[in-house]
């Protein structure tokens, strides 16, 4: 049992998979907490069903007979004994719902309450917080009820603009539009979409910058009132609004851009009363400097690593003391950003076929290892990758004292990464971080998508 000195966190039903329920079962026993495993059928003989106290099946292979399945998941910490449940990301973790049924059954919730959830989760309501206390945010609208309204919006204030999904985030249900003729198309698709991945197609409009750079900022929060935020992470490495390569500390920004995005978060977080885990995610402008409020996410990020890696801060062990109700264990002058790490999402896709996924058996898995390096997954030879599920089979991390030497250190890293049986992201990140665009850090959040897959078909045809 590890003694929070606040309520003690004997066992943590860890309600997800894949890497990041890994990584949550070996955080809790580096704590002395037990940990239970919620698994899909799918999900049994898992890495981390293997790695934990106990697994417990919670339903069927899709994520709506399982992972998606709050009341199975309170059953199933209620019978194992938990006292805690950690969501890790994705499924059901920015769901108030779920914070609030937890609750009800006397279950600690590792991340925010159901009340900052609701504040900060919505995109709309996010919005409309940060400009109420001074946090600059992109011009646009609020909710835009037909194309009608948003036809209204271009003719007024001009196009390109970016239709974007109140209810979620991960590029579902955003369009950019270029031009009228585009507006009844990209609003019908826009809605559908955010209707059909979080059951609400509310839309909102945002100016889209043409040239920008997606940067974050990763906060902790507990419940005595301290905000402190661990600076930030460069995410513009995309491919249709999905991260593919992470960076920490930003190679763009200054100092007084640091200092300027990180009391931006924490004043966003404190207002909302915000505890745990955060990130609150800025665009940066390019061609003008200035730095604009997307979105907060209430719960561990994909790309956490890097941070831990430049800070020396294990953030998922952060989250289950503070959970216990323990202050944070540093203060903001306590932190210092150290060298430079890159994380490579290594996903089960195929590039060359406009990167479909490819379940299947993993047949051969010799991972990297070398100094600075950390892998971060749910594989090995022999692992099935199921069709039901994310892509994502490892995030390989690496730190060097500058960002040259994180670099160096990933390439060689993904030259030795061999993995066989399906098809994989890892020689398309290669080619990426020996690209003389990525080299230079002229990268944007366009660039894969504009310049560097265009290239890579031309060499090939």
């Amino acid at each position: 049992m590890f003694d929070l000195g606040g309520r003690p966190l004997r066992r943590v039903l860890v309600a997800n998979r894949g890497e990041i329920a890994v990584r949550i079962v070996r955080a809790c026993h580096a704590l002395g907490i037990e940990a239970v495993v919620a698994v899909s059928e799918a999900d049994r003989g898992s890495m981390a069903a293997e790695l934990a106290d106990r697994a417990v099946c919670i339903g069927g292979a899709p994520a709506s007979e399982s992972y998606l399945n709050r009341n199975a998941i309170v059953m199933a910490a209620l019978g194992t004994g938990c006292d805690a449940v950690h969501p890790g990301y994705g499924f059901l973790s920015e769901r108030a719902p779920f914070q609030r049924l937890c609750a009800e059954h006397g279950l600690v919730f590792v991340g925010p309450g159901a009340e900052a959830i609701e504040a900060v989760g919505d995109k709309l309501a996010a919005r409309r917080i940060a400009e109420q206390i001074g946090v600059p945010t992109v011009p646009g609208t609020n909710r835009v009820g037909s194309a009608l309204d948003a036809l209204e919006f271009g003719g007024r204030a001009g196009y390109p603009f970016l239709f974007k999904a109140s209810a979620g985030g991960g590029g579902r249900g955003m369009r950019v539009v270029r031009c009228a003729a585009e507006v009844a198309e990209a609003f019908d698709s826009a809605s559908r979409e955010a209707g059909a991945a979080f059951g609400d197609p509310t839309l909102f409009i945002e100016r889209y910058v043409e040239r920008a750079r997606h940067v974050e900022i990763q906060a902790m929060a507990d419940h005595h009132g301290n905000v402190v935020h661990l600076g930030e992470r460069d995410c513009s490495t995309q491919r249709r609004h999905q991260k593919i390569i992470e960076e920490a500390p930003s190679p763009l920004i200054s100092p007084s851009h640091r200092e300027r995005m990180g009391a931006a978060a924490v004043s966003l977080l404190r207002h909302v009363g915000y505890r745990n885990a955060g990130t609150v995610e800025f665009i940066l402008d390019m061609d003008t400097g200035e730095f604009y409020f997307l979105e907060v996410n209430t719960r561990i990020q994909v790309e956490h690593p890097v941070t831990e890696m430049v800070t020396g801060v294990d953030l998922v062990a952060e989250q289950l003391r503070v959970a216990g109700g323990a202050q944070l264990s540093f203060g903001q002058q306590d932190l210092q950003l150290r060298g430079h790490a890159i994380e490579c999402r290594i996903n089960a896709e195929s590039p060359e076929a406009d990167f479909q996924p490819s379940p299947g058996r993993i047949t051969r898995w010799s991972a990297p290892s070398g100094e600075g390096l950390r892998l971060d997954t749910h594989c090995r030879t022999g692992v099935f990758i199921p069709p039901y599920y994310d892509s994502m089979i490892a995030k390989l991390i690496v730190h060097g004292s500058d960002r040259a030497q994180a670099i160096a250190r990933m390439s060689e890293a993904l030259e030795s990464f061999v993995v066989e049986g399906i098809e994989t992201t890892i020689a398309f990140h290669r080619a990426v971080l020996r690209h003389p665009d990525f080299l230079a850090n002229r990268v944007t959040t366009r660039w894969t998508e504009e310049t560097f897959i265009p290239q890579q078909q031309a060499a090939v045809s």
